[in-house]
């Protein structure tokens, strides 16, 4: 039942990264930067750990990195489904105007498609935390910490390829809801879909793939994008130590 908690946080947290995207973004590179640090965090100190630990009877701990880097590819793919570094991000005002000219040339059909695969990335992202917390609370806790820095960088994203790409504020908005709504979706699901006590380990193992893709290739490059190096890096590391921090206490 924990689980159902984190709904109204997961939309929350997407609704307010729309917000931000609208509002503040001369910031959002050291938000995104420490939540780059958090999700990648979570994977290195928690998940891979368990992960290792769970399979540890079963397989070798290489077998269990060839799931790591199944999550790692799965995410890739749907990442270019979504076109987001094409179509996703502002380039346009950094002296790489071209890619801001070709996500224009491919209209609003390239922004439906782009916020379409964001809204079922966040189901997907609701899936996670509930199968998480078949797994233990604990476990659940960790992947909801990522999953929520995730769904504010989605919320963000959701807004910029629709605005990108020639929709209206009101388009922005409506799929910000869709994708603010998503992650509750996927939660909910995951109370109708068991998950066996053999795969947990294999799941954690996928999670991590998730989060290391998500971390390393999505919100850290977005973070350091056309600003200053030091305060982001800085910032990416302190998310990192701070999961770090809160495992070394809870463990």
């Amino acid at each position: 039942m924990l689980s159902l908690l984190l709904a109204p946080a997961a939309f929350g947290a997407t609704m307010l990264g729309g917000l931000v995207a609208l509002r503040l973004r001369d910031r959002l590179h050291l938000i995104l930067g420490f939540s780059a640090g958090a999700v990648v965090g979570v994977a290195f100190f928690d998940l891979l750990p368990e992960a290792v630990h769970l399979t540890a009877d079963t397989r070798t701990p290489a077998q269990t990195m060839l799931f790591v880097a199944v999550g790692f590819l799965f995410y890739l793919l749907l990442d270019r489904l979504a076109l987001l570094h094409a179509a996703g991000h502002d380039h346009g005002d950094n002296g790489h105007g071209h890619h801001h000219d070709h996500a224009h040339a491919h209209g609003p059909q390239r922004g439906l498609l782009g916020a379409i695969t964001l809204v079922a990335h966040s189901v997907f992202d609701g899936l996670a935390i509930g199968f998480a917390f078949q797994i233990s609370s604990t476990i659940g806790l960790a992947v909801a910490i990522a999953v929520l820095t995730h769904d504010f960088s989605d919320g963000i994203n959701t807004m910029n390829v629709v605005l990108k790409n020639g929709g209206t504020r009101t388009d922005g908005m409506r799929w910000l809801l869709a994708d603010s709504i998503a992650p509750a979706v996927g939660i909910f699901a995951a109370f109708f879909i068991p998950l066996p006590a053999g795969l947990f380990g294999t799941v954690l193992a996928v999670f991590a793939g998730l989060f290391l893709y998500l971390g390393a290739s999505d919100l850290v490059p977005e973070s350091h994008h056309a600003h200053p190096k030091f305060l982001t890096t800085a910032m990416t590391i302190a998310g990192a130590a701070l999961v770090y921090g809160v495992n070394l206490v809870a463990g």
